[in-house]
């Protein structure tokens, strides 16, 4: 019988350590990361990468251990989160790029089943968002409408 690998039990890449204490040789204070969030933000950068670049770029491995904040938080209370949330928006820009792809290769059964799974994660998720009082109680999803606003914050 062939030897299982780490990865065929569901585990892949590194885990963060449980406990949430800020390092040591971590030199930035929480009005500097702050500072570096909504920087990073006007700059047009989504949240997680502005994660990606704390982490990669300045060395800081977890915004909420030193702020005690989540980075969509600081975005929110500086006036600067999207109106529409930044999962929501990438599925989305997918259901467009998806759609544009089955006008020119209309017999892509796969991929229509795709756009069928990937347009219901979005009621889905639009349904939560609703609930939570993130979106507007009549908000819809509409194909047309989300490739109007797609385009209009790619430029």
């Amino acid at each position: 019988m062939a030897r299982m690998h780490s990865r065929a039990k569901g585990r892949s890449g590194s885990k963060r350590p449980p406990v949430k204490i800020v390092p040591k040789w971590v030199k930035y204070s929480k009005k500097e990361v702050q500072d570096l969030i909504v920087k990073l933000a006007k700059e047009g950068h989504s949240s997680a990468a502005i994660g990606l670049i704390l982490r990669d770029q300045y060395g800081i491995p977890d915004v909420k251990a030193i702020t005690n904040k989540k980075i969509s938080q600081i975005l929110k209370e500086k006036g600067l989160y999207p109106e529409i949330p930044e999962d929501l928006l990438n599925l989305m820009k997918r259901a467009v790029k998806l759609r544009e792809h089955l006008e020119k290769h209309k017999k892509d059964l796969h991929s229509r089943r795709g756009l069928q799974n990937m347009e219901s994660k979005i009621r889905r998720l639009a349904k939560y968002y609703i609930r939570e009082g993130v979106l507007p109680k009549n908000w819809k999803y509409d194909p047309e409408k989300a490739k109007i606003l797609v385009q209009k914050l790619s430029r």
